[in-house]
């Protein structure tokens, strides 16, 4: 079998890193680098796991334009500054995961998951496997031939790999239809309130019936629950902009080339930031699972 492409939600890698990794973990500098390290050793283990052909570290501004466009609630909360001793670490990234022979990819327009959607497209289309590193559901989306989400939870180590069925099994619908299912359910993290009172069974029962969004619209006014009828027809605009922020953009991007994880360049690139654990691993010749 071919081997994958792993392409990375690195911003989100970054934060969970961070926030699970205390501030102790200094480099020589004497500033912090368990955001660096703990993305460092997340993406490590896959590699290890999968053997990917290439691994590309996608990043992006936290909210699309487009998407505050469409609803200006969404991602508010996140709004707050980054913490201070990320920043440094944010954007010591690209050169430190550049020296591990990763592919860094850069959006000024459109958020990390969408690269991580194009990237997936491309490398099906061409007959290639891709695995999508996320913490981000919304890329449930993306399970299909070929693709597979490999899912970071909140305190757990590794991945776990979502499949369509995966996806089926979760929501009770199709992968294509999860913006569809956002868009009724709604999404907290991403500000997203989704139809009054609609929670995730509701959703999915109205997707299984109706098929998508749209469908479940036009046959509102024939629902006969009168709360559920109420806020569909209520809220009709809204939950249409919810889906359309739901999904994902193609970013343009193009399948990278093979590129094999460089043991010596990232080991050194550990050492010069204090991280000599994991430097003496990457100079064994890798880190084992």
């Amino acid at each position: 079998m071919a081997q994958p492409l792993l392409a990375v939600d690195t911003p989100s890698m970054l934060f969970r890193a961070f926030y699970a990794l205390p501030d102790s973990i200094k480099g020589a500098d004497g500033k912090p680098v368990n955001a660096l390290l703990g993305t460092a050793n997340l993406v490590l283990r896959e590699v290890e796991l999968h053997r990917p052909r290439a691994v590309v570290l996608c990043f992006g501004p936290d909210a699309a334009s487009y998407r505050t466009e469409l609803y200006p609630a969404y991602h508010a909360e996140r709004e707050a500054a980054m913490p201070d001793d990320l920043s440094p670490q944010f954007a010591d990234s690209p050169d430190f995961f550049e020296a591990f022979g990763w592919t860094v990819a850069t959006s000024e327009e459109l958020e990390a998951d969408d690269l991580l959607g194009t990237y997936a497209r491309r490398e099906a289309d061409a007959g290639g496997r891709a695995l999508l590193l996320t913490g981000d559901r919304d890329m449930y989306q993306c399970a299909g031939e070929g693709v597979t989400v490999l899912y970071v939870r909140t305190g757990n180590k590794g991945a776990e790999e979502v499949t369509p069925d995966g996806v089926r099994e979760r929501y009770g619908i199709d992968p294509e239809q999860v913006p569809d299912f956002i868009a009724l359910r709604g999404d907290p993290s991403d500000g997203l309130p989704g139809a009054k009172g609609v929670g995730p069974k509701t959703a999915a029962e109205l997707l299984r019936r109706h098929g998508s969004l749209e469908a479940i619209l036009d046959n509102a006014i024939r629902e006969p629950r009168p709360k559920l009828r109420g806020a569909l027809l209520d809220a009709r605009e809204d939950l249409l902009a919810f889906k359309d922020i739901a999904t994902l953009r193609d970013a343009g991007v193009e399948r990278p080339p093979d590129r094999p994880t460089d043991w010596v360049g990232a080991a050194d690139a550990a050492h010069k930031r204090g991280m000599n654990r994991l430097a003496e691993r990457l100079e064994a010749g890798g880190v084992r699972p």
